[in-house]
């Protein structure tokens, strides 16, 4: 079985010229000289590795970007937090997973609780500059339920990592960051119920209760990244226009 400290090793010094060919090759399944052995080891397939397998993949795609270290820090912790949950990753399989030493790390961050935030408020960010586009639209209110609805599936497609995190553990953000999170969550909350009602009004939606009509919606779109990831890259324009027409269809 291929060694996992060769491959870490591999990526850690990925500075070096050529160093793209050793993780391309382990993907292949050509033969890979492991130094120091003088022999050929023939890759399994990835899935056999199983959690292993899964940190050679996460490995290999980070080191495909132009990331800044922090950056490649934060993408390797969503990953992790991701699989695992917040609670259950340490700086240590952070840093396993780069292939440095864990108190490197804290020369770029502060600490596991800085990386959650980053990844939480980012994305709750991004749903409060979608919601406010909205709200400081002219359109009628069953036109801004459309838009919110394609809101969740972009952010559902850039972001399902920081979704991940966002949905299994805001409960673990601390201080000020927790209380910013819950702030932007029930503004995003209370934007919306106020769009359906207004709907309501209009006559362009069902009077049914808002709340029904909220968490319906809302129960859907925050589950989509686990969907759309089950299902594999569906086509964008074509999942915001049957979406919209399912979840619309239900309350006009």
């Amino acid at each position: 079985m291929l060694d996992l400290a060769v491959l870490l090793h591999s990526y850690a010094n990925s500075t070096r010229p050529g160093h793209g060919r050793f993780l391309s090759q382990s993907f292949s399944g050509n033969p890979i000289k492991q130094k120091g052995l003088g022999r050929d080891v023939k890759p399994k397939n990835n899935q056999q590795f199983g959690a292993r397998g899964r940190l050679v993949n996460l490995v290999s795609c980070i080191s495909m970007k132009t990331l800044t270290r922090k950056e490649e820090i934060i993408e390797v912790a969503s990953q992790l937090f991701k699989e695992k949950g917040y609670n259950a990753v340490s700086m240590r399989d952070i840093a396993l997973a780069m292939g440095i030493k864990a108190a490197s790390l804290y020369n770029h961050i502060s600490g596991k609780q800085e990386l959650l935030s980053t990844l939480i408020l980012r994305v709750a960010r991004e749903f409060t500059l979608g919601m406010n586009s909205v709200m400081q639209s002219s359109e009628s209110p069953l036109k801004k339920i459309e838009r919110i609805i394609e809101l969740h599936i972009d952010i559902t497609v850039n972001y399902s990592e920081g979704l991940a995190a966002l949905n299994n553990d805001w409960m673990h953000l601390e201080n000020e960051d927790l209380e910013s999170f819950v702030r932007m969550r029930e503004d995003y909350e209370e934007n919306f119920r106020q769009i359906i009602k207004q709907g309501i009004e209009l006559g362009e939606i069902k009077s049914y209760h808002p709340e029904v009509i909220l968490f319906s919606i809302l129960s859907t779109l925050r589950t989509l990244y686990l969907w759309y990831q089950k299902r594999g890259k569906l086509d964008v324009n074509l999942l915001k226009r049957e979406m919209v027409a399912v979840l619309i269809q239900g309350i006009i």
